[in-house]
């Protein structure tokens, strides 16, 4: 066994590396959270990068995954090494070509990062719904848990499938193991050319299409023949267990870390067992070496190769005391009596029992369950749950854990504070930024830092919300003295450090009930250090004097500006994070940040590596700590995510995700068809603008671009009689209507909706006029939103209820027609300056209250259809966009089934009008069928 060097890297980064040495083809197209094995090998083969075989492979981005797919059964056939890399519907779009290739017995490795499947709703998360639904193409499928044994297994699979000729899905959870950062023992090429026998690359070259020695492959085959030659396969997936149990050994020669088919882990007489695959089977292997600690008869079973399914391989691998037996499945197949591991363990069982010697003289009793769709958290306390329900005399079948399940009542209750002792000496930080903001690229780079530069073990989880930049990320840091197995979140009290990258978060999210004693808590705050205890809610202050917590002040972005960073905090954040963190001694941490950020910046020029080692130096002398009064005298709490004015779902159900509580809400709150509300995003206020717009209605000339290149229709116009301003506030702004098309007795407003607005400026930007005795002053102006908040809150309610002009009265074929028009896209996820949304918004003022989108999956189906709220809305009259999302590369089509069902339900109207014409007339059947519909 050879000592590998470590890197620290993420699950997909370690399936890319392995996948880019041993192959030559590589096919791709973007996906989450499989896109990053993709872009990886690209930047390498763009970097011309050789592979094992002294090549760099060729890496070919195709339209969809389907096309991808087709362009790997091509290369196959034509004797290359090719791979790509998948997730969810990604990976039905290529089932097609996956039957095609399993059938030629064709090797080839196609990596998962497994996510939920599209079904009431889009979700990028992990689950193993993908994978599930493949199972049938006959490609082989192993499971790898973490990444180190992402990077194992990559190679396990490359080798098996070269030997035994059977294609194989390698997976593992999306986000949790294709994210998740950690220090992990590397494979160098001598273990890979060890690994990988030349023959076997020579018998499938030799198999490949040519010419030289013509075949027909790809027939057209009738009842005669299809079934025989169906099953002429199944010696080469008899053999596939053991070749690839003989491939786990030989890895474990040269690294030390065995594998087997199905790993028992837990005591020797066990009586309960649970069986499962991914991810969670490490925090089930912490839970169950507590048990044991503690004298309980507990263990559990890693599935690795899930097909084909060696039924001699699982009993070998369960205690012959085992009793009962929960078998634990990531997805739901409904209407089945149970999902897939379970019936496999089922039919094992069942086939042992009546064998000539069977291992059980009484069949284990078995319950399945489904946990952790859609990557929901999987604890060490769901675990426990489930094993004292095998305690049960009859114990619950077909149980849901990890969830509320009010309606048909699967789920089993579990307690939260349950703790394991695996993690009582690792530290535990969290960080709460804005994505976009760096937050999580500084803390990949701090987990680097320290998995690099020390013995520590670590371990990086980040949560993102799926929308798009603006949205919260919370980032989880672990690192210890021991291999850290806690595949779930740092939970309540855990905490050693919280930091808070965005003080809009303070009012909106309770981030010290995660603090444990003693911790320390950073804020990042524009506030001076003897007034930000003030900004504190009040139940945030009560639990830093009782947790006796240490705060530290900093304020990141004046740091930034005065070192030429921008806005860029993210390296100020994180070196405050080392100077008071104390994971690092300080000297030895600064020093590491600086390596880390020239190796990170050093292609964008000296010049920008300089001016982050300025702001690092900068943040040392700028981080304060602040001293903690007696009592918590704050005159406010923590505030209501959405208005009290909203409707009664809004504020049961959108309130509860947009404050983070969504896991808390019961099966029965939520539609059973993935049918939402529109209009909900006017509720949820963002208030992400450092900086907002100010009107200077003395230089304004109406033009109307501010409000038309506004990505988030948080900069509007109405026009509307004098009159109405008779109520208005007195910071309320207003001008004398401009234009020879509007009669006399008009106003107009161009009024900024303050916490909706995110700051981006284009509405400054974009402004023509210019004051010509400051030409530094426009008409539009940004200044700070602080001071501004209050008044511009009343002022946009008031403005809200100004009427709405007359279409008619408009044109609204100009900008400045049109922008009178209420828009019926408001306040999008989209990013700060997008440049898509302007167009959205626009044609839902021309068209949207009679408008039918079908939505193409992809940045507009995240920004116009993500949870908790929606951008899409209705006027006064309750008319307005109806929205749906198909899948990602049938848009067009859905589309036209859209419009051929409408067409089609005109000319049956017409055709039932024609059959009345003795009732109602021809001349009022023809004045309906002719009526001017503009």
């Amino acid at each position: 066994m050879s000592h590998l060097p470590s890197l620290t890297i993420d699950g997909n980064q370690a399936a890319a590396l392995i996948a880019y040495q041993l192959n030559e083809v590589i096919a791709i197209y973007p996906i989450t959270p499989a896109s990053p094995m993709g872009e990886w090998s690209d930047e390498w083969a763009a970097q011309a990068q050789p592979n094992l075989w002294a090549t760099v492979p060729q890496v070919i981005e195709m339209q969809s995954e389907a096309g991808a797919a087709g362009v790997i059964h091509g290369a196959l056939q034509t004797g290359a090494l090719a791979t790509t890399f998948t997730a969810s519907q990604g990976l039905l779009l290529m089932l097609p070509n996956m039957y095609k290739i399993a059938g030629e017995l064709t090797p080839t490795v196609f990596h998962i990062a497994a996510r939920s499947l599209a079904c009431q709703g889009l979700s990028i998360f992990g689950d193993h719904s993908d994978v599930m639904s493949a199972r049938m193409t006959g490609f082989a499928m192993l499971c790898a848990n973490s990444p180190q044994e992402v990077m194992d297994f990559s190679l396990i699979a490359q080798a098996a499938t070269l030997e035994s000729r059977i294609p194989f899905m390698h997976f593992f959870d999306g986000f949790r193991t294709s994210h998740e950062v950690a220090k992990i023992a590397t494979l160098d090429q001598a273990i890979l050319r060890a690994m990988i026998n030349p023959a076997w690359i020579q018998a499938h070259r030799e198999r490949a299409l040519n010419p030289n020695q013509p075949v027909l492959r790809g027939t057209a085959q009738n009842p005669d023949v299809y079934f025989q030659a169906r099953e002429t396969v199944n010696p080469y997936y008899q053999q596939l267990p053991d070749i690839v149990n003989r491939t786990m050994q030989k890895l474990a020669g040269f690294t030390g870390r065995t594998y087997r088919l199905f790993d028992y882990i837990g005591a020797t007489q066990a009586r309960k067992v649970l069986i499962l695959m991914g991810s969670a089977a490490e925090a089930v292997e912490e839970t169950v070496n507590y048990l044991t600690a503690q004298g309980e008869a507990v263990g559990m079973i890693k599935v690795r190769l899930y097909r084909p399914f060696s039924v001699q391989a699982l009993l070998e691998a369960l205690p012959a005391s085992c009793e009962k037996i929960a078998v634990l499945d990531r997805t739901k197949e409904p209407g089945a009596e149970g999902e897939p591991l379970y019936k496999d363990v089922l039919a094992a069982l069942m086939e042992d029992m009546y064998s000539e010697q069977p291992k059980f003289s009484r069949c284990p009793q078995v319950i399945g369950g489904r946990y952790g769709l859609s990557s929901k958290e999987f604890t060490p306390g769901m675990i426990v749950a489930i094993f004292r329900e095998l305690n049960q005399l009859r114990p619950k079948n077909q149980f849901t854990i990890g969830i509320i399940d009010d309606v048909t009542h699967s789920s089993l209750t579990w307690d939260a504070n349950f703790r394991t002792n695996a993690l009582a000496n690792t530290f535990q930080a969290m960080f709460y930024g804005l994505g976009s903001d760096g937050t999580v690229g500084a803390n990949k780079n701090t987990i680097k830092i320290i998995g690099d530069a020390t013995d520590l073990y670590v371990q990086g989880y980040f949560v993102y919300d799926s929308k798009k930049s603006g949205a919260i990320t919370i980032s989880h840091l672990r690192f210890g003295p021991q291999p850290i197995k806690a595949t779930y979140l740092i939970a309540d009290n855990d905490a050693h450090f919280i930091g808070c990258h965005q003080s809009i978060f303070l009012h909106r999210y309770d981030m010290l009930k995660n603090a444990t004693e003693n911790s320390v808590f950073l804020l990042n705050s524009s506030v001076p250090v003897d007034k930000v205890w003030n900004t504190l809610p009040f139940t945030m202050q009560q639990q830093m004097l009782a947790k006796k917590i240490r705060f530290y002040v900093i304020d990141g972005y004046q740091v930034a500006e005065k070192t030429g960073m921008g806005k860029r905090i993210n390296t100020i954040m994180q070196t405050c994070f080392f100077a008071i963190s104390g994971v690092l001694p300080q000297a030895e941490a600064i020093t590491a940040i600086k390596q880390a950020v020239e190796k990170t910046y050093r292609k964008k020029g000296q010049r920008i590596v300089e001016l982050n080692f300025k702001a690092i130096d900068e943040t040392l002398a700028s981080l304060y700590p602040v001293e903690l009064p007696n009592n918590a005298n704050s005159i406010f709490d923590f505030i209501s995510p959405i208005a009290k004015n909203a409707p009664l779902f809004v504020q049961q159900v959108t309130a509860k995700m947009i404050a983070g509580d969504g896991d808390l809400l019961p099966v029965s709150q939520l539609p059973i068809d993935g049918t939402f509300p529109t209009g909900t995003a006017a509720f949820e206020k963002r208030n992400l603008a450092l900086e907002i717009p100010v009107w200077e209605t003395d230089l304004c000339t109406q033009c109307g671009k501010c409000a038309m290149v506004c990505p988030h229709a948080a900069i509007r116009s109405k026009i509307y009689p004098n009159e109405q301003l008779i109520n208005a506030p007195e910071t309320f702004k207003s001008a004398k209507m401009l234009g020879k098309d509007f009669p006399a007795g008009l106003s107009i407003s161009y009024q900024v909706a303050p916490e909706d607005c995110t700051g981006c400026s284009l509405c400054v930007d974009i402004c023509p006029i210019r004051d010509k005795s400051n030409t530094s002053r426009k008409a539009l102006n940004m200044r700070p939103q602080f001071s501004l908040l209050t008044q511009e809150q009343q002022n946009w309610d008031f403005f809200l209820n100004l009427p709405e002009y007359s279409r008619a009265l408009l044109k609204t074929n100009t900008i400045k027609g049109a922008m009178v028009l209420q828009p019926l896209f408001e306040f999008s996820g989209a990013c700060v300056g997008c440049g898509e949304t302007p167009y959205v918004k626009l044609v839902s003022q021309l068209f949207g209250d009679r408008m039918i989108v079908a939505n193409a999956t992809g940045c507009s189906s995240i920004y116009g259809g993500n949870l908790p709220t929606t951008p899409w809305t209705k006027n006064a009259e309750g008319r307005g966009p109806a929205w749906s999302n198909s899948l990602f590369e049938d848009n067009a089509e859905f589309g036209l089934g859209m419009r051929v069902a409408l067409d089609k339900q005109i000319e049956q109207a017409k055709e039932l009008l024609v059959n009345l014409s003795n009732e109602l007339g021809n001349d009022f059947i023809a004045a309906i069928m002719n009526a001017d519909q503009s």
